[in-house]
């Protein structure tokens, strides 16, 4: 878990303003790693709900032509 200037690994709280600067790197790395992967998993769930609507209508448009051939 990270807060602004506090970590936790395992289970112990590091102030990042005692880091190094390889560690604040690391930090900031990080940070923007969980940042990007919140984005991608938003626009991933965007994706699913319109794939989901794209097959629902090619199935209905399907079963329509399907209906209409059997009458």
């Amino acid at each position: 878990m990270m807060s602004d200037n506090v970590i936790s690994i395992n289970g112990i709280k590091h102030d990042t303003e005692s880091m190094t600067d390889q560690q604040k790197y690391l930090v900031n790395q990080i940070r923007d790693l969980q940042t990007r992967a919140g984005a991608l998993r938003f626009q991933l769930d965007q994706v699913q709900v319109a794939q989901d609507a794209f097959t629902k209508a090619l199935i209905e448009s399907v079963e329509a032509v399907d209906e209409a051939a059997e009458n």
